[in-house]
């Protein structure tokens, strides 16, 4: 990488820090340190684990009412950016959902069990 792309990727991570830390520090004193979508409690010691999802997906959209925030662990946080991904790409978080089966394997079940 170039000298001037590592200054400006430097740059913006620490701006992209400093951001965060502004509205995580808000949604912690905001809201409960509970996940909300598994509802695993919080603690100092393992809040660090406990992050700030925007429910819009746009990071420099933060209200000082924190509407557009929810607190989610690292692990329902991750999911819930798969499935914006998943839907994406058209996969089974995507809107079209899942190709249609074409094999139905109890068509002639009744047949089956006639023959016993």
């Amino acid at each position: 990488m170039k000298p001037e792309h590592a200054e400006i990727v430097i740059k913006a991570r620490k701006n992209a820090d400093e951001r965060a830390k502004g509205y995580r520090e808000q949604a912690l004193k905001m809201y409960p340190w509970v996940c909300g979508r598994c509802a695993r409690e919080f603690t100092h010691a393992n809040l660090r684990e406990l992050t700030v999802h925007h429910r819009n997906h746009d990071h420099d959209c933060n209200p000082p009412d924190g509407s557009n925030w929810e607190l989610l662990c690292l692990y329902c946080h991750d999911y819930e950016h798969q499935k914006l991904l998943e839907a994406a790409y058209g996969g089974s978080a995507g809107t079209k959902g899942p190709a249609a089966a074409t094999h139905n394997p109890f068509a002639d079940l009744k047949a089956k069990m006639q023959k016993k």
